[in-house]
């Protein structure tokens, strides 16, 4: 079975990265997903898409998987760069000029 490691990304639609420092093992897709012909619905033949386990660290997740006999992909993202900026930056006389001032 294949697995996939991660650490989730912060979300579009908020400033703070709550639910970013937990690492997530999720299952991949066994079979293709399709959509329901009565409802519509997006339907799955197995239901392991559906599970995801949380760990506090990738070493973690990586012997759960390697204990159960589980292929794993850790995926990892790039560190945030925080460049610190002050209002009155934008005020300075010695900064470059760009446009057609």
């Amino acid at each position: 079975m294949q697995v996939r490691i991660y650490q989730p990304a912060k979300t579009a639609m908020q400033s703070g990265r709550a639910k970013t420092h937990a690492w997530i093992l999720e299952y991949e897709l066994a079979t293709a997903r399709r959509p329901e012909p009565l409802m519509g619905w997006t339907s799955s033949g197995d239901t392991l898409n559906q599970v995801k386990l949380t760990f506090d660290s990738a070493e973690e997740a990586i012997a759960y998987a390697t204990r159960k006999g589980w292929a794993y992909e850790v995926i990892t993202h790039n560190d945030r760069i925080v460049r610190p900026k002050n209002y009155a930056d934008n005020f300075r006389t010695d900064r470059p000029r760009v446009g057609r001032f």
